[in-house]
């Protein structure tokens, strides 16, 4: 600064000296004012540029070359500025991840001002809701839903619980349930969340229909225990007559004892994780243990040997070429066994069942059971593998049945990566499949698949 100030004493010395030259005593005041005066609007010319500079749009790039006083002003405006906009630009990164964030997020997330205004809105809010991020901004939320439930949550102001609302696409069909609730911020906002529970409130339906369901199924078969125990401990009955008492409360406790096995059977496939690939099981095995069963269920339910079912199983050449299949072999058994039992049970004395192996083109294999039965009306098919479901209640309790033998079989079959395949025309019996990967399955070493596929045709 001394420097500056020594020019512009040289400078209004110059002044004096030429004006005094030109003009004398006069010419030296007005030569010090005019160089005062060029001193003062050299400096406003160097002022005005960085007024100029700042006013514009204050870039630093953009800043003026100055010397002096202004010049280090500018420097230092231009440091502020950048250091300004270094720390905008990570807040407005901080702020780009956190709304990417709020977009990635499964649930939806609208934010309200103190009005219940639209401020933002994820994607998941707007499928919700059918909003349009652009069109609806700045409108009332209560505009844009006008469900009488949340219109009530949104005026009553208790935001400790949500509210449950139907969504957008929800029809009686394909049920859509939403559970909304609203959390106070800052000063008036709200955050309001949107979550899709149609498998949970769909979950709870099938747990409270399950409890009904088992709660029928035990309290059944107990009645009759409870009333012929009542009845030997009351009555004088013969011995013929009390071993056929005791006979048929040896049935109800059976089929009380088989519910069970088969709930458990369920619980344990529930929670538990899926089969490897490390255990291979030869289908000749499972074929021959189905078998085994349907001609044992065939001859038990028959009261005469010409009652039996007619069967038709793979010879044991076409079923050592089926190869095996990748899974736990109880589980398969189990699921396999309860299509070829099914057949068993619900076809009349003296039907056929056809129990076939199938190699498929992409090297998967099919598993199919035929039967001459019934067969099925098209409105029961959708329904046939919930549990407890039976087309016919009094002849699946004759025949032994639970209720809850398909349901295994879908569990096992997902559990496995297959796919299990229903069709049914009502009075010409049923076919029941299923269908496994090309992962899944090995063909026979020394077995191509042209004579596995002639084996399965013979």
């Amino acid at each position: 600064m001394p420097w500056r100030f020594a020019i512009f004493l040289c400078a209004q010395a110059l002044g004096a000296a030429a004006g005094g030259w030109a003009a004398g005593p006069w010419g030296l005041a007005a030569g010090v004012t005019l160089a005062s005066w060029l001193c003062w609007g050299w400096e406003s010319w160097q002022g005005l540029r960085v007024l100029r500079w700042l006013r514009q749009d204050g870039e630093p790039a953009r800043a003026p070359a100055l010397r002096g006083p202004w010049g280090e002003a500018c420097d230092r405006m231009r440091r502020l500025l950048r250091q300004h906009g270094q720390r905008a630009a990570a807040s407005d990164a901080r702020l780009q991840e956190f709304l990417a964030a709020l977009q990635a997020s499964p649930n939806g997330v609208i934010l309200l001002d103190a009005q219940g205004r639209i401020e933002w809105c994820n994607q998941t809010a707007a499928q919700h809701f059918g909003l349009q991020a652009e069109r609806d901004l700045m409108q009332s939320v209560g505009n844009l839903l006008r469900d009488p439930a949340f219109s009530n949550y949104l005026a009553a102001g208790d935001y400790a619980q949500g509210v449950l609302l139907p969504g957008r696409e929800s029809s009686a069909a394909h049920p859509v349930t939403l559970s909304v609730q609203l959390h106070p911020y800052g000063d008036g906002r709200r955050l309001m969340l949107s979550r899709d529970v149609t498998a949970l409130e769909q979950a709870e339906a099938m747990r409270r229909d399950f409890v009904a369901n088992v709660s029928h199924e035990i309290r059944t078969p107990l009645t009759v225990l409870v009333g012929f125990v009542e009845t030997l401990q009351t009555l004088p009955l013969q011995e013929d007559e009390r071993a056929r008492y005791l006979g048929l409360m040896a049935q109800q406790a059976a089929r009380m004892q088989h519910l069970v096995q088969d709930l458990l059977t369920l619980s344990r496939l529930e929670g538990s994780p899926p089969p490897g690939m490390a255990e291979w099981v030869p289908v000749c095995a499972l074929l021959r243990h189905c078998e085994d069963e349907a001609r044992a269920l065939s001859a038990t339910l028959a009261r005469t040997p010409a009652q039996q079912h007619r069967f038709v199983f793979p010879t044991p050449a076409q079923a050592q070429a089926a190869g095996q299949v990748a899974g736990i072999a109880a589980e398969l058994q189990s699921a396999l066994a309860n299509l070829v039992n099914n057949a068993v049970r619900y076809t009349p004395a003296g039907g056929s069942i056809t129990v076939a192996w199938e190699p498929l083109a992409d090297g998967g294999a099919r598993f199919t059971v035929r039967d001459t039965g019934p067969g099925l009306a098209p409105e029961h098919l959708p329904r046939i593998t919930e549990r407890f479901y039976r087309v016919d209640r009094s002849r699946s309790r004759d025949t032994g049945g639970t209720g809850l033998g398909l349901a295994i079989v879908k569990h096992v079959v997902q559990r496995h990566g297959a796919a299990l395949e229903i069709s049914s025309v009502l009075g010409q019996g049923s076919v029941f499949g299923v269908r496994f990967p090309a992962a899944r399955v090995r063909a026979q070493a020394g077995v191509s698949p042209a004579a596995q596929s002639g084996a399965a045709a013979g």
